[in-house]
C-alpha cells in the first residue's frame, strides 16, 4: 500500500451551456475548493490542470492556465490529458508530488467548455489513430459505440431496453437532489422509452449530453492536515491507471478491431475490471467494503457494465442487481448518487474530479438529500481513449 493524501476542500462550477470559456468554470471551482478546505491560495505549492483540449492553446498546459488565472504566486505547475480520465491522471500526478516530499499542498482542477452534440477527433489525417479511424472507416460516433455494447448485454446477459431505462429513471431521481446537476429533473421510465431512438436500442434518455463545468481538489499530505487542524479528513488510499493486456479479445472504445489471440492467451479479466482490481489491491480492501460508487455512465447500459466490472456482482448479474434496488438510494452499494453523467453531461477534464468531490462529500457526512448513510469507503471508475482508465478509492 503507498502512502495516504488528505483531501482538504472540494469545490465545482455547476453543469450546464453557460456559453463562458473553461478557464473561468476552472477558477470558480479552484476558488470553491480553497475556500471548503480553508487554504489561502499562496499556500499551494503545486497546481496540477487537467488538460481541455477543444478549448484553444491554453487548454494544453492547463496547470500554468489555472495558475495564471488564479495569479501568478510561484507554485509549479504540470498539466494532464489522458481524454476522459485526464481528472484521475491529475488527481495521481498530485499525489505522487505530495508523497514524494515536492508539494504538501496541491490544487487539482479539470474544466471545460464542451461542443455541442457528440465529440470527433481533432482534424488532420492520422491513420494509427484508432479515434480517427473509427470516424474516417465506420463513421462511428460515440453513441454508435454505446448502442454496441447494449446490444452485447443484450445478446450475451439478456438485458432488456427496460433494463436500461431503470438505470436513468434511477439517475435522474438522485440529480434532481444535486445543485451542480445539469439536468434537474425527475423522469419516468415511460418517458425514456418515448424519447428519441439515438443508436438502437439507446434513446436520448439513455446517453449523456456533451457540457460545460468544471471541479477542484486541494490535496495535501497527512502531517499538513494535522497542522491545520484536519484531525479527520477524507483521505485518498489508491489511485489506478493501468492500461490493458495484450491481447485484448473485448472491444473496446475506441478501437475498432481486437488484437489477435491466436499466440498468446488472453488475460483473465477485461481492460476495466483490471482496473478496479489495481485500486482494490492498492487500497488493501475489497468490494464487500464499499459504501458507495460514482460510475462512468456515458450510458445507461454502460452503468450496468461497470456493476460487474466493479465486482459488485458477478458477470451478466447487473441487471439483477438493479431490480433488486442495490445500486439506489438505500440499496447495499449505491452508485452514482451524483446523478452520474445522466445528469451531469460529460466536461471531459473535470468529471472524475467530480466524482472524486462527490464521494468527498458523501464521506464527511454532508451531501444532504443525496447523502448514503454511514458511507466509509468510496470508489470511482472511469475510462478515457487510447487505453486511459481510472479508479480512485477514498476513505474515511
Amino acid at each position: 500500500m503507498t502512502g495516504e493524501v488528505a483531501v482538504l476542500g472540494a469545490g465545482m462550477h455547476p453543469w450546464g451551456k453557460w456559453g463562458r470559456g473553461f478557464v473561468e468554470y476552472g477558477t470558480v471551482a479552484a476558488r470553491a475548493a480553497l475556500a471548503d478546505a480553508g487554504v489561502d491560495w499562496r499556500d499551494v505549492g503545486s497546481i496540477v490542470g487537467a488538460d481541455t483540449v477543444r478549448g484553444g492553446y491554453p487548454g494544453y498546459v492547463a496547470g500554468a492556465t489555472f495558475a495564471k488565472a488564479l495569479g501568478w504566486q510561484g507554485a509549479r505547475v504540470a498539466s494532464v490529458y489522458a481524454a476522459c480520465a485526464s481528472g484521475a491522471q491529475a488527481v495521481s500526478t498530485a499525489r505522487a508530488q505530495i508523497l514524494s516530499g515536492i508539494a504538501d499542498v496541491v490544487l487539482v482542477v479539470g474544466a471545460d467548455a464542451a461542443p455541442k452534440g457528440f465529440f470527433r477527433p481533432a482534424g488532420g489525417d492520422r491513420a494509427d489513430d484508432p479515434d480517427w479511424l473509427r470516424f474516417r472507416v465506420l463513421g462511428a460516433t460515440n453513441p454508435a459505440y454505446f448502442g454496441l455494447y447494449a446490444r452485447r448485454r443484450m445478446a450475451v446477459h439478456g438485458d432488456t431496453v427496460e433494463d436500461f431505462a431503470q438505470v436513468k429513471v434511477k439517475n435522474a431521481a438522485l440529480g434532481a437532489l444535486n445543485p451542480n446537476a445539469r439536468y434537474r429533473k425527475r423522469v419516468t421510465a415511460e418517458e425514456v422509452a418515448a424519447s428519441a431512438v439515438v443508436a438502437d436500442p439507446l434513446r436520448l434518455l439513455d446517453i449523456c449530453a456533451t457540457s460545460d463545468g468544471a471541479a477542484a481538489l486541494v490535496l495535501s499530505s497527512m502531517e499538513f492536515a494535522r497542522r491545520h487542524g484536519a484531525g479527520n479528513p477524507v483521505r485518498i488510499r489508491a489511485v489506478s491507471t493501468v492500461t490493458p493486456r495484450f491481447p485484448n479479445t473485448v472491444l473496446d472504445l475506441p478501437d475498432i478491431a481486437t488484437d489477435s489471440a491466436v499466440a498468446v492467451e488472453p488475460a483473465a479479466e477485461t481492460f476495466r475490471a483490471s482496473i478496479a482490481r489495481a485500486a482494490y489491491e492498492e487500497a488493501g480492501i475489497g468490494p464487500e467494503d464499499l459504501s458507495l460508487a460514482e460510475v462512468y455512465d456515458l450510458s445507461t447500459a454502460l452503468e450496468l457494465q461497470w456493476y460487474e466490472d466493479l465486482a459488485l456482482c458477478g458477470e451478466g448479474e447487473a441487471a439483477k442487481l438493479l431490480r433488486e434496488g442495490a445500486t439506489g438510494p438505500g440499496g447495499r452499494i449505491p452508485v452514482n448518487v451524483s446523478g452520474g453523467l445522466a445528469s451531469f453531461g460529460e466536461a471531459v477534464p473535470a468529471q472524475a474530479i467530480a466524482q472524486v468531490c462527490e464521494l468527498t462529500w458523501q464521506l464527511r457526512g454532508t451531501a444532504g438529500d443525496r447523502q448514503v448513510t454511514g458511507a466509509r469507503v468510496g470508489i470511482t471508475a472511469n475510462q478515457g481513449l487510447f487505453g486511459h482508465g481510472s479508479s480512485v478509492v477514498a476513505v474515511r
